[in-house]
């Protein structure tokens, strides 16, 4: 970036596709708004999915070393949370040289490791702050920024941030396109467990493969992760027999998930704010497991948005195993009316509109177009 380089707007955090794809989302809305796409550029972690994600959508980007802490008690945590701290100072350094030379118009916030270094640095020089929040139970770094006086915008009603304006979750415009066909003669079922994949999930599906396994009419798409692609192909190669009728299909990742959202009469999954965001966008019904552990509860807190308005139902982890997997399918795909009901109420609670809406805030926020 040259001295006399000036961009519109500093986008900064991701580690995860739940804070990477809405900034995106965010940053191509902009562009379509007008603004170059070389007047928009993030900062984020070099170990984060942004890191090859923010490129590959032809948008440039500066990394900054280290990772977030870890929130564990553990010898192994507390020697890498003693390293994190150290990365923590080089990155606020770089952090701050990367703001005096982009002189952003407004910097823009969207939770994970990178986004407080660099909110931080746009505060010292007196640069307008927006945050968005995707999940119900604000992050760290979102909560420290409204402090700083950053705008906030929230994805879920109800959010505990103070003056928060509620935008929903910026998804990608073709998830937006997404229109439903599913076959309730012949279902699918979709498994996703998020960018790495949810072992408790992948577990629970293919315990369910030896009771499911004469059932011609139905198909399971389940999509493991990369993380657990190997082990369960192993896993299924073992349970299959010659006999056996199901239509059972393992991917590592799905590329095509507006496909996949298009066809499956059903989805189990995790509650991501970006798989809550998607699914009510598209109108999918869902099984949700939310992770346990997750900072603040914000998963569960994410399914009961969807599950309060009747288009998921909500399963406990502790609770999740192959028969109570199975009992929840069946009595959703003995009843494809209810399948379309859940359709409609998770439309109900989608917010196509939600790139726009942010976007205009932080238009606004910035002093104009």
């Amino acid at each position: 970036m040259s001295q006399s380089a000036r961009v519109f707007a500093l986008i900064t955090g991701g580690g995860t596709g739940g804070h990477v794809y809405p900034a995106l989302a965010l940053a191509e809305e902009l562009v379509t708004r007008g603004h170059e796409r070389s007047g928009i550029r993030f900062v984020g972690a070099a170990c984060g999915l942004e890191a090859n994600a923010v490129p590959e959508a032809g948008f440039a980007i500066d990394l900054l070393p280290g990772r977030g802490l870890r929130r564990a008690f553990t010898p192994a945590a507390v020697r890498s949370n003693v390293g994190a701290v150290c990365w923590s100072a080089v990155a606020v350094a770089r952090a701050n040289r990367v703001v005096r030379r982009a002189r952003p118009r407004v910097v823009v916030g969207v939770g994970g490791y990178a986004s407080l270094p660099t909110l931080v640095a746009a505060r010292a020089h007196r640069m307008p702050l927006v945050v968005h929040e995707q999940n119900a139970a604000p992050g760290l770094a979102n909560r420290i920024a409204v402090r700083l006086g950053a705008r906030a915008a929230v994805a879920i009603p109800g959010t505990p941030l103070e003056g928060a304006v509620v935008t929903g979750n910026p998804v990608r415009p073709a998830i937006r396109a997404v229109r439903r066909r599913p076959d309730h003669g012949h279902p699918t079922v979709a498994v996703v467990g998020g960018s790495l994949g949810a072992r408790r999930l992948n577990d629970a599906m293919l315990d369910l493969y030896d009771a499911w396994r004469d059932r011609a009419g139905v198909s399971i798409h389940h999509v493991t992760g990369p993380r657990d692609y190997e082990g369960c192909t192993a896993r299924l190669a073992s349970l299959r027999t010659p006999g056996d009728r199901l239509d059972y299909r393992l991917v590592r990742y799905e590329e095509d998930m507006e496909a996949l959202y298009a066809t499956a009469s059903v989805l189990v999954s995790r509650a991501g704010a970006v798989t809550v965001a998607e699914l009510a966008a598209a109108g999918v019904p869902a099984v949700i497991v939310p992770l346990p552990g997750a900072p603040s509860d914000h998963q569960r807190r994410n399914a009961e948005a969807l599950a309060a308005v009747g288009a998921a139902v909500l399963v406990d982890d502790r609770e999740l195993d192959a028969t109570r997997l199975g009992r929840e399918l069946d009595a959703l795909l003995g009843d494809p009316n209810r399948l379309d009901r859940m359709g409609a109420a998770a439309l109900t609670v989608g917010r196509p509109d939600a790139a726009a809406r942010l976007a205009d805030l932080v238009e606004e926020a910035a002093g104009g177009g």
